[in-house]
């Protein structure tokens, strides 16, 4: 058999135009537009990259972008400082720390310092609290996560009692994403690179997420027959038919696990244009709890 694709740019642009017509509906409403942050430390061109996509789809969607740069060299109190200003800044209705940060600087203060309302990639650990607990509500689903479990719905998956594996378990994805399923009444594993026998492990799904960054590492005797496969990973292998010198490969080896796989997303093309798709539609969701609308 050969897989399905789910096709990650065709489901962005699906909810990109639905958050496009609800900002428009907000803007009418309330006279401002819904405003997002972005906080980079650091010239990491990965991060420049994300940014500027980020920035973009804000553009796109008739939404309003604030882009704050600081030196590699700033200070704990400087970038603290300025998260400070956004959160009392009633333009900014979301506001995002580009990850990674520069060693010398705590991640995990600086990601506190971000007001939980505003707080549009999920990473506050109330909303990662909220997110773990059983009958709790978080403000907001990290954008990643939260995107897998729409192409998951959108590929026509049925969760309840399904056995769901998460390979992976970074505070990122690999945690919130397996939380995500729970909710969903799927039977859970997580594992990751100590659990032993990793393919058994895998080769029990019905649904597989595979978010340990390592290059195509999921083989297709990892793979139920029919099973739902969503690829995370995004890594870069020597390619030198390309200019750059290298090509993009998720977790999964794509040609691979096609032959086995029920429903596929390939990289790039898949989850990676629903992190941002989900990115724009918190930012929306902030602006409008700001505002008393939901």
């Amino acid at each position: 058999m050969t897989a399905t694709l789910i096709d990650g740019t065709a489901i962005a642009a699906k909810v990109k135009l639905q958050v496009a017509a609800d900002a428009k509906t907000f803007i009418e409403k309330t006279g401002q537009k819904p405003g997002l942050a972005t906080v980079m430390v650091g010239e990491n061109p990965a991060s420049q990259a994300y940014v500027k996509s980020k920035r973009k789809a804000c553009a796109e969607l008739g939404m309003e972008s604030f882009g704050h740069e600081l030196p590699k060299t700033a200070t704990q109190a400087e970038v603290e400082g300025l998260v400070a200003q956004l959160n009392a800044d009633p333009n900014v209705h979301g506001i995002l720390v580009q990850l990674p940060l520069p060693d010398h600087l705590n991640e995990e203060r600086v990601l506190n310092a971000v007001g939980i309302e505003k707080d549009v990639d999920g990473f506050h650990p109330v909303n990662i609290g909220r997110l773990s607990m059983k009958g709790r509500k978080p403000l907001f689903v990290p954008c990643t996560p939260a995107g897998c479990i729409v192409l998951l719905e959108e590929a026509g998956a049925q969760f309840k009692g399904a056995n769901a594996v998460v390979l992976g378990r970074s505070n990122i994805v690999g945690l919130p994403a397996a939380m995500l399923l729970l909710h969903r009444d799927c039977t859970l594993t997580i594992c990751h690179s100590r659990s032993k026998d990793l393919p058994a492990i895998c080769r029990e799904a019905d649904i597989l997420i595979a978010a340990v960054g390592r290059a195509q590492m999921v083989k297709k005797d990892w793979v139920k027959p029919g099973a739902y496969v969503i690829d995370v990973g995004i890594n870069r292998v020597e390619d030198a038919t390309k200019k750059s010198g290298y090509r993009l490969v998720g977790d999964v080896d794509f040609d691979d696990v096609k032959e086995v796989a029920g429903a596929l997303t390939p990289v790039p093309g898949g989850v990676g244009p629903m992190t941002i798709a989900m990115l724009m539609k918190n930012t929306l969701r902030a602006a409008q709890a700001a505002h008393g609308l939901i």
